[in-house]
């Protein structure tokens, strides 16, 4: 009995596995409580090729706490050579009902987010360590101080997909 558990347990994770394919790179790091305005969450990444197209995702996972219905990211990847691109993105968080968009059945929710590779995909074209970091811009209507602790989100990842085109 105990060896049917364990063949089923293998077998399992082994489907979810084979499930996702294109993944190359998935990586979450904690938001702890809140999410404070100057804290940068940062991922170092190893070029997987300099040929191939991939997909750049940012992920998060939100909770009800969430207030806005969008959010602002500043997200940078620093090339190997020392090249910097740094980009402010907006991303839609609700549908016009007011209910929270991405995936989940409970109150955490997880949005896949586009990042590079959605207009053309993105080649990396250094052989070497990339750096994303990824930090917070969202600011209350008419205000011109950004939110300071901003509640409800609870991880941040990012997430690096062989592009089908190749």
């Amino acid at each position: 009995m105990l060896k049917s558990k364990h063949y089923f347990v293998v077998l399992m994770v082994l489907m979810v596995v084979s499930c996702d394919s294109n993944h190359v790179f998935d990586q979450y790091k904690s938001v702890p409580n809140q999410w404070h305005k100057d804290s940068v969450i940062s991922f170092g990444i190893t070029a997987p090729d300099t040929i191939n197209n991939y997909n750049l995702f940012v992920n998060l996972r939100n909770t009800n706490d969430y207030k806005y219905s969008n959010l602002f990211l500043v997200v940078e990847l620093d090339y190997p050579n020392g090249k910097t691109i740094k980009d402010t993105l907006e991303y839609r968080m609700t549908a016009p009902d007011g209910s929270f968009l991405g995936s989940g059945f409970t109150d955490v929710k997880e949005n896949k987010l586009w990042y590079k590779g959605f207009n053309e995909p993105y080649v990396f074209s250094e052989v070497g360590e990339y750096k994303v970091k990824v930090q917070h811009a969202m600011r209350k209507n008419g205000q011109v101080n950004g939110v300071m602790n901003l509640e409800g989100i609870t991880d941040i990842g990012f997430r690096i997909e062989r592009n089908n085109s190749n």
